[in-house]
C-alpha cells in the first residue's frame, strides 16, 4: 500500500466513525436528552477539544492531499478550506485561553462550510449539476473524484462530516453546561 492509500483508509475510517458519532448524537438528543448524565458531562466538558481535534485532522488531511498526494483543489475545495482552516486557530485559542465564547463563531463557520461541502458532494455523486469549476483554467473540475473510500466517501463527504462533528461537539458543549471553563474543572 502507498502512503496515499493508507491516508485514504485512515481518513475513511475516521469519517465513518464521525458519521456514527453524529448519528448517535442525534439519537441521544431526541431520545435520551435527560438521561446518561455522565456521557453528557464528558462530551460537554471536552466538546471544544473534540472540535479542535477534528478541525486539526481535517486541515492536515487537506494539506496532505494537496501538498503530498499532489491533488489540485477545485474551487469548492478552496471555499471549504476557507471555512475549516480558521477553526484550528479559533478552537486552539479557545482551549488555550479556556474561553468558550468563541463557539458561536466556530459554529457559524462550520455551518457555512458544511453547506458548501454538501453541495460539493451532491455534484460529485451526480445528484446536481454544478458550475464547471474548471472553467477558469487554473483549477480542476469540482466533479472530479480523487478519493473514494468504501464506495461513498470522497473528499467533500470527509469535509462535511468534519464540519458536522465540529457543530455537534460545540452544540453539546454550549447547551449542556455553562460556557465557563472554570466551572467545569
Amino acid at each position: 500500500m502507498t502512503l496515499v492509500e493508507y491516508a485514504n483508509l485512515i481518513l475513511g475510517f475516521l469519517t465513518v466513525l464521525g458519521q456514527i458519532i453524529i448519528i448517535l448524537s442525534v439519537v441521544y438528543f431526541f431520545f435520551f436528552k435527560n438521561k446518561l448524565q455522565p456521557v453528557k458531562d464528558f462530551i460537554s466538558k471536552h466538546g471544544v477539544l473534540f472540535a479542535f481535534i477534528v478541525a486539526l485532522t481535517a486541515t492536515l488531511g487537506s494539506l496532505f492531499y494537496s501538498e503530498i498526494a499532489g491533488y489540485q483543489p477545485c474551487v469548492l475545495c478552496w471555499y471549504q478550506r476557507i471555512f475549516m482552516y480558521p477553526e484550528v486557530i479559533l478552537l486552539g485559542t479557545a482551549l488555550w485561553k479556556k474561553d468558550k465564547s468563541i463557539m458561536n463563531y466556530s459554529i457559524t463557520l462550520s455551518i457555512i462550510g458544511a453547506l458548501i461541502a454538501f453541495y460539493h458532494y451532491l455534484i460529485q455523486i451526480g445528484v446536481v449539476e454544478g458550475v464547471a469549476c474548471g472553467v477558469a483554467g487554473y483549477t480542476v473540475s469540482c466533479a472530479k473524484i480523487f478519493v473514494l473510500v468504501f464506495g461513498y466517501i470522497g473528499l467533500p463527504l470527509m469535509a462535511l462530516t468534519a464540519f458536522l462533528l465540529i457543530i455537534t461537539s460545540l452544540l453539546f458543549a454550549k447547551f449542556t453546561r455553562s460556557n465557563n471553563f472554570a466551572e467545569q474543572n
